[in-house]
């Protein structure tokens, strides 16, 4: 069994490959943007209680979407088609965006149905990854219905690797629309991988597989190898395609 380090302020990440299972690999530290850039270039990722230590883990396996197997269930492909279809009206009811809300993205995943009693998206993590976002390397994807932010996701850019975080949902479907707009705009730019991190039965529906952990890495570091896609700001449409919004004409933005 490994024993977790404990982090000083200049102690480096431990290599995730030192691991025998599904384990906490350190203690401490703090949230910094240089040490996250580390930990998600090693693998890793923070998930603790507000109070606690920071907690950094390496899940083995690793639950990973390739976009070419993401599979919409059949009410979701004919939710798909009418959007399709709907999306050459600028003022469509519906409408999916990427990062022109990403602190209130934020907040709903932190508050989402389920989560009353607690939440691993603590205040001190939700402050460190708008810090990520203001830096360009965290992003958002957002399902709006009539001007009203009803669900969606965000994660971490990792060269042609999505690291998901979280998503909610306040009206049917509305995460997993902005996931397969968000596969969309994946597949259009030559991005394979999403990382899911924890295996569940929902994310399994979707096309999700648990793949052991040194794939993963080998998937990681072949991924930040490549340029990352041109993450923006502005509409998502379901051909992939990202229309632009000026700076200051979306609603709820970071």
């Amino acid at each position: 069994m490994h024993t977790p380090i404990w982090l000083a302020p200049a102690t480096p990440l431990p290599d995730p490959c030192l691991a025998l299972h599904d384990e906490l690999l350190a203690v401490g530290g703090d949230l910094s943007l240089a040490r996250l850039r580390e930990a998600y270039s090693k693998g890793l990722f923070p998930w603790f209680n507000d109070g606690e230590p920071v907690l950094w883990w390496s899940l083995d396996p690793r639950m990973l979407l390739a976009c070419a197997e993401f599979s919409p269930s059949h009410s979701l492909r004919k939710k798909l088609r009418r959007l399709a279809r709907e999306e050459a009206n600028g003022n469509a009811a519906l409408q999916i965006r990427m990062n022109t809300a990403f602190e209130a993205v934020l907040e709903g995943c932190a508050t989402a149905r389920g989560r009353e009693a607690g939440t691993w998206i603590s205040p001190t993590l939700r402050a460190a990854y708008l810090d990520w976002h203001r830096a360009g390397e965290v992003h958002s994807v957002e399902t709006w219905l009539d001007g009203e932010l009803v669900g969606g996701l965000y994660g971490v850019g990792q060269g042609r690797l999505f690291c998901g975080e979280s998503m909610f949902s306040r009206a049917s479907d509305a995460s997993k629309l902005a996931l397969a707009y968000l596969v969309n705009f994946l597949v259009r730019h030559g991005v394979q991988w999403i990382d899911c991190q924890q295996q569940t039965a929902h994310l399994a529906s979707l096309g999700a597989r648990p793949v052991p952990r040194r794939r993963f890495l080998s998937i990681l570091a072949q991924a930040r190898q490549q340029p990352a896609p041109p993450w923006g700001r502005g509409r998502l449409l379901q051909s992939g395609l990202l229309q632009q919004a000026p700076a200051s004409s979306s609603p709820g933005s970071a």
